[in-house]
């Protein structure tokens, strides 16, 4: 399998390509500004994108969906929550097969309600979800309680071993793993809700305090 994590331009966005090798196909994830560098990268691999994923719909992720897709004719895929336009609506636990290769979609809401995290082999996209060190943000108390059940029902119950790719270069490095994250991320070292939403309130002052970036 081909795994590149590429800067995709926007605000630190970082996007995905995955191919195989085998079957001369790739998959994409949020090509946000740049789908050119996507679509070069795949050539360079003698390989064909066929899916483009968004995970989620805001625009910094998805800006180079409809010109990816129009210079490949790969099929777009979504949550069918997204009011962006797909050719694959997909819902928690669906998979999509692309060679020999298999992804798994995982519904993780709270930043958007269109919120997925797409997993294939042992690499976990976390779009807006997870960050390493940070979670995505929310705009009222019950979106954070919606996200707060994606983290700690959805993605703490996956193996450790996995490895954390997020949406943006906002964390304390550019990848992790499920295990490090529980061991570390502060939002998800809190022992429930109450705590969690404390720590939402109040992360600049805890970020000044703890001298975290």
């Amino acid at each position: 399998m081909i795994f590149q994590q590429i800067f995709a331009g926007g605000d630190r966005n970082f996007g995905y390509l995955i191919g195989d090798e085998e079957n001369s196909v790739a998959a994409v994830v949020d090509p946000s500004s740049l789908p050119d560098v996507f679509q070069s990268g795949a050539e360079k691999n003698g390989l064909k994108i066929v899916y483009i994923f968004g995970t989620h719909g805001h625009g910094d992720h998805t800006g180079g969906i409809a010109d990816l897709k129009k210079k490949t004719g790969a099929k777009v895929v979504m949550h069918i929550s997204s009011l962006f336009r797909s050719d694959i609506p997909v819902k928690d636990g669906d998979t999509l097969k692309m060679g020999n290769l298999e992804f798994k979609i995982i519904y993780t809401p709270g930043h958007t309600k269109d919120s997925i995290c797409i997993l294939v082999d042992n690499k976990l996209m976390t779009g807006d979800t997870l960050f390493v060190g940070k979670i995505g943000g929310t705009g009222a108390y019950q979106e954070a309680r919606v996200e707060y059940d994606s983290l700690f029902n959805k993605l703490m119950g996956l193996n450790d071993e996995i490895e954390v790719y997020p949406g943006h270069d906002y964390g304390v490095a550019p990848t992790s793993t499920i295990g490090h994250e529980k061991q570390t991320n502060p939002f998800l070292l809190r022992k429930d809700f109450k705590d969690f939403i404390w720590l939402k309130d109040n992360w600049l002052a805890y970020k000044k305090e703890h001298g975290i970036k």
